[in-house]
């Protein structure tokens, strides 16, 4: 099944991200005049929330991250066909992976070597969980959507034992996490809007990587040759089942890697919203981008803006800060239907 839009000239593109985003805002504006709120005081105050100083752009950039690292995963299945809706899980147990290594970390005298060795243990974490869809999908039948969201359901269980659990604080279980980790084991900041060079590296790295492997090699080639037709890639010699794994470990890795810097940068412990959503949110990324890679880091940017501007809203406008999933959700509907209308026009 080929999960990719159809295209058609750049100038009709060009029309139809303007008709995608006026729609969009047009949904937006209606209910904030339905809240009885100012649409144009609500798009500043958005814009002040992501913009309005270093440290709140800081915040953008520590979104923008995770996001990023999971919409390129994200690419990887989707270009072969599959919905990793368990993108979420593979996160979750990536930061689940990371904090096991810096909790030995903490008990060392060597932490720069735990803290480093967390991130290749989140990697293996997400993959891990990753496979698991896979497997039950490549040799059980199981649809990959019911898999990925049992497993998320898996996860997010396993993470709340955890901290109830073995983790606790001493003393006390608290929903506010494990125990905080010593700093020596936080990933350096750098800058005034304190945001982990090492991340900003890695989501680059992510980025550049998944350009090239899904443009310019063999493995990207027969991913979306199976993609297009699995039944007709068996002919040319190829192992769809193999390649799906293949394609799961990529996006949980990335996944996974994006959970162990929620734990050593952002947080500095593990939480049970680690994830903040932001599986999910990176499917809604990859189709608005079109399956495109650097759309997808553009588009991760916005998102990353509404999520962090939207706190705004309720203190300055009494508007709810979910409103910005209104954005989000509304700009993914147009996209779909817009690109659906356009398939049909084609094949009429």
């Amino acid at each position: 099944m080929n999960l990719l839009p159809f295209t058609h000239k750049p100038l009709v593109s060009v029309a139809v991200d303007g008709i995608i985003t006026l729609i969009s805002v047009a949904a937006f504006t209606t209910l904030i005049l339905l809240a009885a709120g100012a649409p144009l005081s609500a798009y500043y105050h958005i814009f002040l929330g992501a913009f309005g100083s270093w440290v709140k752009f800081g915040h953008v950039v520590k979104a923008w991250i995770p996001l990023t690292l999971c919409a390129c995963g994200l690419l990887y299945t989707f270009k072969i066909g599959l919905w990793n809706i368990g993108i979420e899980g593979q996160m979750i147990m990536g930061a689940v992976f990371a904090t096991a290594v810096l909790r030995l970390g903490a008990a060392s005298e060597n932490e720069i070597f735990y803290l480093w060795l967390s991130f290749p243990a989140g990697l293996i974490g997400g993959a891990i969980w990753a496979v698991i869809a896979g497997f039950l999908k490549t040799k059980c039948g199981v649809n990959e959507i019911f898999a990925g969201l049992g497993l998320n359901f898996v996860a997010q269980g396993f993470i709340l034992w955890l901290i109830f659990g073995p983790w606790k604080q001493p003393g006390v279980a608290s929903m506010s996490g494990t125990e905080t980790f010593p700093p020596t084991l936080w990933l350096p900041q750098a800058f005034s809007i304190n945001v982990p060079p090492v991340g900003i590296f890695l989501t680059i790295l992510a980025i550049c990587t998944t350009v090239f492997m899904l443009r310019y090699t063999r493995i990207g080639l027969n991913l979306k040759a199976i993609g297009n037709n699995a039944a007709a890639s068996v002919l040319f010699g190829l192992h769809p089942d193999r390649y799906m794994l293949l394609a799961m470990i990529f996006a949980g890795g990335l996944a996974g890697l994006s959970g162990s810097i929620q734990v050593s940068a952002v947080y500095h412990r593990l939480i049970p919203s680690i994830s903040s959503g932001y599986g999910y949110l990176a499917l809604l990324v990859v189709m608005l981008a079109g399956f495109r890679t650097g759309i997808a880091a553009i588009v991760s940017l916005f998102f990353a803006c509404l999520n962090v501007g939207s706190i705004q809203l309720p203190i300055v406008l009494q508007l709810d800060s979910s409103l910005s999933g209104v954005i989000q959700g509304s700009l993914v509907l147009a996209t779909l239907g817009v690109h659906a209308w356009r398939r049909r026009q084609f094949a009429s």
